[in-house]
């Protein structure tokens, strides 16, 4: 009897190996791991830095440096908000006439109501009257003030420094100073001026005497920054009211 023949055995196979997909950022050189783990921290970093208002660290310290600097000369550095207007318009209609009773947070005013024609641009040595020099510093000026009683050696200095940059500053004598002297100014973004009780902000040093290095980095710090956006091209000597 023939024998029944083999059945062949299924050839072995080797066993098959799992492909892992890779996915993210497995399988990446440790190089590129670091290096995106830093980008990460600093993207962080930015994010945090301008959530806390760390973009206006510069401006900070060049406030802290002013400050520094006029406290050095023996002088004061406040800022203040000036009061609102009266007016529903603007501050124009707060003084209308040149003898209107006033009322401003600083003596010397630096920021507020005022009448609605400004002073001619100059240095004087006779008071100008103060509603019309507060229409000065919203233009964007720099004002010299000083008492009755400073001597005239140190109005010919402060006369001095006025013709070194005449541009946008002003000087005028205001009883109340005594023997000492002021100087002002009224800054304030135009964008948001008039916006949601945003009024700008004044800034008033007084000083026993005058000191020229103070004076030169208030000036230098703030004028042509008045809130209506005033260019200093029209704050020019002789200039004024058409």
């Amino acid at each position: 009897m023939a024998k029944a023949p083999k059945t062949p055995r299924p050839p072995v196979q080797a066993p098959k190996r799992r492909e892992e997909k890779q996915s993210g950022l497995r399988g990446l050189p440790a190089w590129v791991l670091v290096v995106a783990g830093i980008a990460a921290v600093g993207i962080i970093v930015g994010v945090v830095f301008a959530a806390t208002g760390g973009g206006s660290s510069n401006e900070n310290a060049s406030s802290s440096e002013l400050k520094a600097t006029m406290t050095a000369a023996g002088c004061t550095l406040r800022d203040v908000k000036p009061f609102p207007p009266k007016s529903d318009s603007n501050y124009h209609g707060d003084a209308p006439t040149l003898a209107t009773p006033m009322r401003w947070k600083t003596d010397p005013p630096s920021a507020g109501g005022h009448y609605y024609l400004w002073a001619v641009w100059n240095f004087y040595r006779s008071p100008l009257n103060p509603r019309q020099v507060v229409h000065n510093e919203e233009h964007g000026g720099v004002i010299l003030w000083w008492g009755p009683k400073v001597p005239q050696a140190t109005v010919d200095k402060l006369r001095a420094f006025y013709d070194e940059e005449p541009t946008g500053v002003f000087g005028t004598p205001i009883a109340g100073l005594g023997n000492k002297i002021a100087i002002t100014a009224w800054t304030g973004d135009p964008a948001k001026y008039y916006r949601n009780g945003y009024y700008g902000i004044g800034k008033l040093s007084i000083c026993p005497t005058f000191d020229e290095k103070a004076f030169a980095a208030f000036r230098d710090a703030y004028r042509g920054q008045g809130p209506e956006g005033i260019p200093l091209s029209s704050d020019t000597p002789g200039s004024g009211p058409g």
